[in-house]
């Protein structure tokens, strides 16, 4: 049985999370009706600013829900089938036989086999995912870079597929979703940031929620550090970036009460019909960055938590920001969660990363925002 919801347990299992080393943390936790909002630390650490729950931050791939929504709202309305080759809209992207062979459900759920571009577009990670074999000299570099997607694409069409079209487990793969991006420009002829917006954004009433165009943030939000496991020391601040690097596929701009809304919604079949929300939770096992196994779908994750049913939702990061969604399937209980240090892991003489208590902690107040034991 899930616990109710506890603010004191709450507050104190975000204040661990600070004084585990995160610079701030802050969360909505929703159970029925009743919302609570907190925050522990600060927004940034020259100043001593604090963090607040009604931050704006950048949520990273967590956008992947919106853009599947999207993609499924069109498989709605006939102009997409989930089951037909990409190349059959987008012969130009790839060559013939992957492009007959890679279906549009295959790149929302990343078992498409296509490689991650990021470390052909970034030379300081081309050697990822040997970690001790990078550094973060590429994140300085392109902080002000604008990337057109189509390049990008073409880093992972041309780079060695990970698997066969279909195989399990799938990888997980930026150039899965900016695909998906072109294909949403294909058939509705608007830009895929302003169809997500329009359809997705705009439908669910998020009015502090963006896909940016500029480097900056615009209102409230917190410095975003980052720390590439302990080659950035101390942690940079990398919340002013162009992040055409993503684009669609992990650049939205959101709240955490902005993301218990949405995922609320969309579990309820106010954001995609019934018939497609059942497409989204069909999962198949995928390769996440982090080397985890995960149970994937069409654009969500899904976590089973013993005794307290089945969570679906997301989890994202990009230079200096984190953060995770997760809402019960009765869509009665909520957790979103956000972070403004990334990478905070120091590697070890192996090059794998430490174990450190901010691991912790977070997991602590996971657990407890998702109705699990009290954890002090």
């Amino acid at each position: 049985m899930t616990n109710p919801l506890d603010p004191r347990q709450l507050k104190t299992a975000m204040d661990n999370v600070y004084h585990a080393g995160m610079p701030g943390v802050f969360a909505e936790v929703r159970d029925g009706g009743q919302v609570w909002r907190g925050a522990a630390g600060v927004a940034d650490v020259s100043t001593g600013n604090p963090v607040t729950p009604d931050m704006r931050h950048r949520m990273g791939s967590i956008t992947k829900t919106f853009t599947a929504a999207a993609v499924l709202q069109q498989v709605e309305r006939g102009e997409i089938g989930l089951d037909t080759p990409i190349g059959h809209y987008l012969p130009q992207l790839m060559p013939a036989e992957r492009g007959s062979s890679i279906t549009v459900r295959m790149l929302i759920n990343h078992t498409s086999g296509l490689a991650d571009y990021l470390p052909y577009a970034y030379p300081s990670l081309k050697a990822f995912p040997s970690l001790k074999d990078t550094t973060p000299q590429s994140l300085d570099d392109n902080r002000f870079t604008r990337f057109h997607p189509a390049d990008l694409i073409e880093l992972g069409v041309r780079a060695p597929a990970v698997n066969k079209p279909g195989s399990a487990p799938g990888i997980y793969s930026n150039t899965n979703y900016l695909i998906l991006c072109r294909l949403l420009e294909h058939v509705t002829g608007m830009t895929a940031e302003q169809c997500i917006t329009r359809n997705v954004i705009e439908r669910a009433g998020l009015r502090d929620s963006e896909l940016p165009t500029g480097t900056d943030i615009s209102g409230s939000h917190s410095q975003m550090y980052e720390a590439w496991f302990g080659m950035i020391d101390p942690p940079r601040d990398y919340s002013v970036f162009d992040m055409s690097w993503v684009g669609p596929a992990a650049s939205l701009i959101s709240t955490v009460g902005d993301l218990n809304r949405f995922y609320g919604l969309l579990l309820a079949g106010e954001i995609v019909n019934a018939s497609s929300l059942a497409q989204m939770q069909s999962t198949v096992p995928v390769i996440s960055f982090e080397g985890k196994k995960i149970e994937y779908g069409l654009g969500l994750h899904k976590i089973e938590i013993p005794g307290h049913g089945t969570f679906w939702g997301h989890d994202g990061t990009v230079w200096g920001a984190g953060a995770i969604t997760m809402t019960r399937a009765d869509g009665q209980r909520q957790m979103s969660v956000a972070v403004n240090l990334m990478r905070w892991n120091k590697l070890d003489s192996s090059g794998k990363p430490q174990h450190h208590p901010i691991d912790d902690s977070l997991a602590a107040l996971y657990q407890l925002a998702m109705g699990g034991d009290r954890r002090s």
